[in-house]
C-alpha cells in the first residue's frame, strides 16, 4: 500500500483522441466508500481514528474515517468501521454496506472491488 495521499493505482485513457493517465488517490477511494456506506439504512456513522464528539465540535467532514482501501493488482479491497443505529439487523445493514459501496467504487472509478468487510464496532442508542 502507498503512503497517505500518494496515488496508488493508474488508468491509461483516451480523453479526445489524447492519451493520458488518471491516479487515484488512496483517500478518495475511501471518501467514496464512507459516504456510500453511510446512505445505506441503519447507519449511524463511521468510525475511526476521530470521535464523532471532536469531529462535531470542529465541523470537520472526514469521509474517508472509519475506510481502509487496499487496491493490488488493480482490484479493491475495502475494510470499513461502522456503528449502527439500535433496532436494525446487522446482518441486513451489513449487505446494503456491502452492495453500496462496492457499486460506488466500480461506478465511480472503473475498479474491480473483489471484497467489502464490514466491521461493527459498536451500536448507536440515541434517538433520532
Amino acid at each position: 500500500m502507498s503512503k497517505d495521499n500518494e496515488p496508488i493505482y493508474g488508468v491509461k485513457m483516451d480523453l479526445e483522441g489524447m492519451d493520458g493517465n488518471v491516479k487515484i488517490a488512496n483517500d478518495v477511494i475511501a471518501s467514496i466508500a464512507g459516504l456510500a456506506a453511510t446512505e445505506a439504512e441503519g447507519v449511524a456513522y463511521m468510525s475511526g481514528n476521530l470521535t464523532k464528539e471532536i469531529i462535531g465540535k470542529l465541523g470537520i467532514k472526514n469521509l474517508s474515517k472509519g475506510a481502509v482501501i487496499d487496491v493490488t493488482n488493480g482490484e479493491v479491497s475495502a475494510e470499513l468501521s461502522l456503528v449502527v443505529r439500535y433496532g436494525y439487523s446487522i446482518p441486513k445493514v451489513s449487505k446494503a454496506v456491502q452492495e453500496k459501496v462496492r457499486t460506488a467504487i466500480e461506478g465511480m472509478t472503473g475498479l474491480p472491488v473483489v471484497c467489502v468487510n464490514v466491521h461493527i464496532v459498536g451500536v448507536d442508542i440515541e434517538k433520532a
